[in-house]
């Protein structure tokens, strides 16, 4: 696993629409707009796979998807539906090889694949296809998932059986589309680790990892694909499979901390909702004097509301962020990283100059930037910077999609909160206690994984060798 910078990442977002023959409506370019809205879900690389009339194609590459996608590449891509893929690499180098949606071709047709999540039995499954001779183009996941699906398919009546059997094969996070000559298929792991929403537009359906994507082609949210469950769109008809695969409710508490945009809502709970109550929680457990909080925007927005709203401290701006700044800047020594810092996230100093600061994030993973802005914000006039966490601290690798690193790159495993707000600069640091976490989330009725924080995980981990030992084959190959 690897991390960019000093945030985590999601693995990837996914879009799916299935319209009719003769419909006027553009599933290429909806998908492409699903895909613009989930950009936040992955920036490595993207692709859209079409079917038209039982012929798939698929275009993907490395980049942001106004940077792979322009108006006569969707000009190209006609069809009756499509899949689309974002993606961050957790499992699998950046690499086209790697970009999705994965397309295959067998014997029965063909079929198109976008995944998001991770296996932890993709080295397992791996070695046994290849000993089978299964040969791999990639190091993901969602290669085995495709490989494993048509294996089934020889053997099957229909795609959603294979997908169901192959259900039972696969261990771990999936929230999958899969496309068909016929069929339009969304299916998701029975812990439900990862998000999978069903809408609806001009009576056609939509699948999308979030519904700020359903949102943006102008389409109603319906309800989401349940764990376990496999949703079948053929001839513009929705049906359910229940796969009897079943597993304690397990998703992602980190979707609803920082990697879903605020305008989603996930398990029928309000992103910006949760996080504004994380904030209040965090101000509730460790207040402190102060003239205003700010936030490190954009993800520690919703939490810095709600921390002031609880501790009647005022909300104010006191880091502006960079919007255009990609993220292939360049960094090539140490003070060009510091100053990096600086022209992504700038202190305005008319609002905390000689003001005693708290700054709201979503977490701390290496504690690098951290240490950055409170030495900024110093530089900018403030007088006291007090850090606030609205999460629990990170000690644990997460193995289901999240590039949660190696427990030594993660600082709050190798020292203590003291430590740690020592090595960071700031006057005082607190995380929002796992407990208050916990309680915002199910009390909001949903029942999540924090395995990241508690090392307790719902699925057991792979052996780390066998989970990397084909992405360290293909890397010494590139």
């Amino acid at each position: 696993m690897r991390i960019s910078g000093d945030k985590l990442h999601e693995e990837c977002g996914v879009f799916g629409i299935a319209s009719s023959p003769g419909s006027s409506l553009d599933p290429t370019y909806e998908t492409f707009t699903g895909l613009f809205s989930l950009q936040h879900r992955g920036q490595e690389s993207c692709g859209i796979a079409v079917n038209d009339a039982g012929v798939i194609s698929c275009h993907k590459n490395l980049g942001l998807v106004m940077e792979v996608f322009n108006a006569p590449m969707l000009q190209k891509l006609k069809g009756n539906s499509a899949i689309g893929h974002v993606r961050y690499s957790t499992t699998g180098n950046a690499s086209v090889e790697n970009a999705q949606p994965v397309a295959v071709t067998h014997s029965k047709g063909n079929l198109a694949i976008a995944h998001n999540g991770n296996l932890v039995n993709a080295g397992e499954l791996r070695r046994e296809i290849e000993n089978q001779g299964g040969i791999f183009h990639s190091s993901n996941d969602s290669e085995i998932i495709a490989y494993v699906i048509v294996r089934e398919r020889l053997a099957a009546g229909a795609i959603e059986l294979a997908v169901e059997r192959a259900m039972h094969q696969i261990r771990g996070a999936y929230s999958m589309l899969v496309m068909s000559p016929r069929k339009l298929i969304a299916a998701r792991d029975p812990n439900g680790f990862r998000p999978l929403s069903i809408g609806m537009l001009d009576n056609h359906y939509i699948f999308a990892s979030e519904t700020c994507a359903i949102d943006a082609v102008g389409g109603v949210f319906l309800r989401e694909v349940m764990p376990g469950e496999i949703a079948v769109v053929e001839d513009d008809v929705l049906r359910s499979i229940d796969t009897g695969l079943r597993a304690e409710k397990s998703f992602c508490a980190f979707e609803f901390i920082y990697f879903a945009r605020p305008d989603s809502v996930l398990e029928g709970i309000s992103v910006d909702h949760a996080r504004q109550e994380m904030g209040r929680s965090l101000a509730r457990e460790s207040g402190v004097e102060a003239d205003i909080v700010i936030a490190v925007p954009d993800s520690g927005i919703s939490a810095a509301i709600g921390y002031a709203k609880e501790s009647g401290i005022p909300y104010g701006v006191g880091l502006i962020k960079n919007r255009y700044i990609g993220r292939t800047f360049i960094q090539p020594s140490q003070g060009q990283r510091e100053r990096a810092v600086r022209l992504k996230l700038n202190p305005l100093g008319a609002n905390v100059k000689d003001k005693r600061v708290i700054m709201i994030d979503d977490s701390i993973v290496r504690g690098t930037t951290s240490a950055r802005i409170v030495s900024a914000l110093r530089e900018a006039g403030a007088k006291e910077v007090h850090m606030r966490i609205s999460s629990p601290p990170f000690l644990h690798p997460c193995y289901f999609g999240t590039d949660v690193p190696d427990s030594s790159a993660l600082i709050a495993h190798n020292h203590t909160v003291e430590e740690t707000s020592e090595l960071i600069g700031a006057d005082s640091l607190e995380y929002l206690s796992n407990s208050a976490l916990l309680r915002v989330l199910r009390d909001a009725g949903c029942s999540v994984c924090d395995a990241c924080f508690s090392g307790k995980y719902p699925v057991k981990p792979p052996v780390e060798t066998e989970k990397n030992i084909f992405e360290q084959r293909i890397v010494r190959m590139v």
